[in-house]
């Protein structure tokens, strides 16, 4: 099978697909962390940009250390040069890394304004629909997956859950306007869960697939860094003091690193609900514990919440697509 994924493969087991489903649940919780930890950051910095090459290079700078210390890093990088070269891999499908920059990007430039729910809100409403679309027209590892009645449920009904969660925040047009930002990078992410795992799936290592994501999503950040210092002259925030301000790079890593690899089990879909399931709890769980001027969490956001995980379950428990 090429790295398009375009072979028939059999109906993979319900158990199997739940448990895909749990580790990406867990890795959106970390990306509601991430992106407070980058937003906080990009205020720090007074230069969102600025807080996302520095989030993707540090994620970056532990790869190029890790993949190629370990011997299924080394397998996994030649295996990708062999694959490239034979064109079973496609210069296209190793460009995740940029719509994953452009997440980093919009969580320094508006969480400080919007807050983790609102954003994630806004990442939702693109991540869902582009994941249908993304299935449907068999980008990722796993080919083709019809729309199901089940999973369409579950892509509106979350949708319909974020809503309801941050809801009393949509009635502001500048909040709506700023929100456009996240909703792009949402656009973004199903495509680049898909390519990964097309790199993962050359590659045969999902830790290859990271170390590639990260090196295009560096090299896309320090042009547009580059830009906006040509423009508007070096941002004037210093780097500041606190450690775990710098722990948005390893988080993204273990992020990146889970989705190319269960991917190819769970469809770009499920994948995205489950990690939209993550982020929403993740983010009322930091808006409820460590409010911003920003958050305001409150019983709607929980109803909310609690949504968002029964769409996921009945997205997962339907009917598996065969692949």
């Amino acid at each position: 099978m090429t790295a398009t994924g375009t072979a028939t493969r059999p109906v993979l087991s319900t158990p199997r697909r739940i448990a895909g489903i749990g580790l990406a649940t867990a890795a959106g919780v970390g990306v509601a962390v991430q992106s407070r930890i980058n937003g906080e950051l990009g205020v720090r910095l007074a230069d969102g940009i600025a807080a996302a090459v520095v989030s993707f290079g540090l994620g970056l700078l532990v790869l190029l250390v890790l993949v190629p210390a370990l011997p299924g890093g080394r397998r996994g990088l030649a295996a990708l040069r062999g694959s490239l070269r034979s064109g079973a891999l496609r210069p296209w499908q190793t460009l995740g890394g940029v719509c994953g920059a452009l997440l980093v990007a919009t969580q320094g430039l508006t969480i400080g304004v919007l807050g983790v729910a609102v954003f994630t809100v806004a990442v939702v409403a693109g991540q869902s629909a582009s994941s249908l679309a993304v299935d449907r027209a068999g980008i990722g590892p796993g080919g083709r997956q019809p729309v199901t009645v089940a999973r369409l449920a579950g892509a509106v009904l979350t949708v319909l859950a974020v809503l309801l969660a941050v809801g009393d925040r949509l009635g502001d047009p500048g909040t709506l306007a700023l929100a456009l930002l996240p909703l792009l990078a949402g656009l973004g992410l199903a495509w680049q869960q898909a390519v990964n795992g097309l790199v993962r799936a050359a590659s045969g290592s999902a830790l290859t697939a990271t170390l590639v994501n990260f090196a295009v999503g560096t090299a896309a950040l320090l042009v547009a860094f580059g830009v906006e210092v040509a423009v508007r002259g070096v941002p004037g925030g210093a780097l500041p003091a606190e450690p775990w301000l710098y722990l948005g790079g390893p988080i993204g890593i273990v992020f990146i690193t889970v989705a190319a690899a269960i991917v190819r089990f769970t469809g770009v879909l499920l994948l995205g609900l489950a990690t939209i399931a993550g982020q929403v709890v993740g983010a009322v769980a930091l808006d409820a514990v460590l409010p911003t001027a920003a958050s305001h969490p409150g019983p709607a956001t929980l109803a909310g919440a609690l949504l968002t995980l029964v769409a996921v379950l009945i997205a997962t428990l339907g009917p598996a697509p065969r692949r």
